[in-house]
């Protein structure tokens, strides 16, 4: 098979060459991948700075979406053909990929390879974040920022879906368009208003009861002044830097709690858990078309490198996908 390659030149450059067909082990499918998507993370390994889990691929991609080609020792409930999408530690940008058949998910009917990659990781940090680290209930107001981001506009369509007002931010214009469009309440140009004061405009100065911040850094103790009592902070990326200094007694006086937060480094069997839970209270809303990704670009996968830019550049509204067949 073929595979994105990291070169060890100055500029890590990609390259799409032959590599080593991946072999199921007992309970995992080999599925002859159609599209992957992109995802920071990807940026990360390729730059050294995030190396895969021990044992996954070394091969870059966290999501694919395609066809079982073979079936594993132990495999039941599946057959070859099956269009499918899933969650990977690494290897999906490659022509094949070994995945465990618990984290299968089926490819809606009507859709193409391409959208049925760009909801696997996306979806399932919304999901894992606002439901089952945040513990988000009915009514309560959410913040999320990176709006326009793949998780983001997934974390606004789940909180619309579960009846909770969501308030963005977003760096543009533009972004700020897309993200009412998808249901945000309140969507916050960052660059050009400040996101406390806004909410708490917009609120009455009552705050939220969740946040779900990418950022970190600088917006941690602005993230708390935001927050109600009992309120609930998910930090799951640190873009803005890893180290914060926070007023403790702001903290403790509204009794929040900060959530720290990741996905891919998580156990097999947790994994399986937040692909079950998800399908179970929100998988049939794709079929209804109330849930759906929003894909941003499609790139042909030999031009991985394009594609990466273009999310280092801050450039899409949504999803990045690489077709590979």
């Amino acid at each position: 098979m073929h595979a994105i390659q990291i070169q060890s030149d100055a500029e890590r450059t990609l390259l799409w060459k032959p590599a080593p067909n991946p072999i199921p082990a007992v309970g995992e499918v080999l599925v002859d991948v159609h599209a992957a998507a992109l995802n920071r993370a990807d940026l990360f390994q390729r730059a050294g700075k995030y190396p895969p889990p021990p044992g996954a691929s070394e091969i870059l991609g966290l999501e694919i979406a395609g066809e079982i080609s073979a079936l594993g020792k132990e495999v039941a409930g599946h057959q070859t053909g099956e269009r499918v999408c899933a969650l990977l530690p690494g290897g999906g940008y490659a022509e094949r990929a070994a995945v465990p058949a618990d984290m299968l998910m089926p490819v809606p009917e009507g859709w193409d390879f391409e959208q049925a990659a760009a909801v696997p990781e996306c979806f399932l940090t919304g999901f894992v974040n606002f439901y089952m680290e945040a513990g988000l209930q009915p009514g309560e107001t959410v913040l999320v920022h990176g709006g326009a981001s793949g998780v983001g506009t997934a974390a606004i369509q789940l909180a619309r879906a579960s009846g909770n007002p969501v308030f963005v931010t977003a760096g543009s214009s533009q972004k700020v368009a897309c993200c009412e469009a998808l249901g945000a309440e309140l969507a916050i140009n960052y660059r050009e208003h400040d996101f406390v004061d806004r909410v708490l405009a917009h609120t009455g100065g009552a705050g939220v009861d969740v946040i779900m911040d990418i950022v970190g850094g600088n917006y941690l103790q602005r993230n708390l002044t935001l927050l109600k009592a009992k309120g609930r902070l998910v930090l799951i990326s640190t873009l803005g830097g890893a180290r914060a200094e926070i007023d403790l007694r702001l903290l403790m006086g509204r009794r929040a709690r900060i959530i720290g937060s990741v996905l891919r480094s998580r156990t097999l069997a947790e994994k399986i858990e937040i692909k079950q839970r998800f399908m179970q209270r929100f998988w049939p809303l794709f079929h209804e078309g109330k849930l759906c990704p929003v894909i941003d670009s499609v790139f042909p996968i030999e031009q991985t490198g394009e594609a990466q830019q273009r999310m280092t550049e801050n450039r899409n509204i949504g999803k990045i996908v690489l077709k590979v067949r």
